[in-house]
């Protein structure tokens, strides 16, 4: 199933997210760092949605307190708990 997360506080516009019985198939982020977020978009591909946050939450850019591997951990809680729809 698709999701389509805005995220807040960074430079990426939107994250796209493909999952299946808690497997992560694909990430696409908009906008950012392109070659660093398709790094991590491929590093996470068939890896199970708990693990990718366990990873990715609480990672800062800079001086933000956010940063777009946070963000996609966030978007990754919002889909498991249902808060977030797929498109």
């Amino acid at each position: 199933m698709e999701y389509r997360y805005t995220p807040e506080g960074v430079c990426s516009r939107k994250i796209i997210i493909n999952v299946e019985r808690n497997i992560i198939e694909n990430i696409q982020v908009i906008n950012g760092c392109d070659g660093n977020l398709k790094g991590i978009s491929k590093l996470t591909v068939g890896m199970n949605i708990d693990d990718v946050i366990a990873k990715l939450k609480g990672i800062q850019c800079g001086y933000k307190n956010t940063s777009c591997p946070d963000q996609i951990a966030i978007a990754l809680e919002k889909i498991k708990s249902g808060e977030l729809q797929p498109q």
